[in-house]
């Protein structure tokens, strides 16, 4: 018996099929709920043929098929997935899951602050023998040690200032020449080793700033000479700014 007589065989009988198959078909049980369209057994289950075919009632309808369920989905995608639409048969598909959310950026970190400038004095003081304008190897060592030695750690050189002082013996305007004198040979130094000579101011005091604390009364010329030696100087002060 071809399709089409089976078809029409199926109307005489109150039931149609939609298709054959050579296969065992799996069981479609449906809940019972409003019209079947569909003959069922007691166990709920769409009637087939000996071919696997669904049996259909006398009121079947393509949207009947597409009502009665079975589980899931209407009994029809099993018996007439042909008719019944697609979109009833098949499972939603699950919803793209959103991006998680990129990280915030971690903040950046504070800049440390700014160093502040510190104001820095350096000095140092060269002893001169009597009579004399010679710088002596400790007077260099001195200013080596606590001016050039520590210029490289500062930002900047704000002035250099080079004060020279005689003792009291002689008068005041011999001792204010050679006071001028030593100031002047402590500068040439400084040249020597690098500092700018722009920089640097000299000024001469002669006798007129003795040095607090040295008090030589009266004594021999020899013993007074040595008394005074303090007073017998140059002083090298440095204004800048260090970091």
């Amino acid at each position: 018996m071809n399709l089409k007589r089976l078809a029409v065989f199926a109307a005489v009988a109150g039931t149609s099929v939609l298709s054959i198959s050579t296969a065992q078909a799996a069981d479609v049980m449906v809940d019972g709920k409003g019209e079947i369209p569909y003959v069922i057994d007691g166990r709920k289950v769409v009637a087939r043929s000996g071919s696997g075919l669904c049996w259909r009632t006398g009121y079947w309808s393509p949207a009947a098929a597409s009502t009665a369920m079975a589980g899931e989905f209407p009994a029809g995608c099993a018996c007439d997935g042909d008719i019944v639409p697609k979109d009833k048969c098949e499972a939603p598909k699950p919803m793209a899951a959103a991006p998680a959310p990129m990280p915030a950026p971690a903040p950046a970190p504070a800049p440390a602050p700014a160093p502040v400038p510190k104001a820095v004095s350096l000095g140092a003081t060269a002893q001169f023998d009597f009579d004399k304008s010679v710088l002596k190897p400790e007077g260099k060592a001195a200013i080596d040690a606590e001016v050039v030695n520590r210029l490289g750690g500062l930002s900047s050189i704000k002035s250099v200032t080079v004060s020279g002082h005689a003792d009291r013996i002689g008068n005041a305007q011999y001792n204010q020449k050679l006071s001028e004198k030593r100031a002047e040979v402590v500068k040439s130094y400084l040249i020597g080793q690098g500092v700018d000579a722009s920089l640097i101011e000299t000024f001469g005091y002669g006798k007129t700033q003795p040095v607090p604390g040295v008090s030589c009364g009266k004594m021999s010329r020899k013993k007074l000479i040595e008394c005074l030696g303090p007073n017998r100087r140059a002083v090298v002060d440095v204004k800048g700014m260090s970091n």
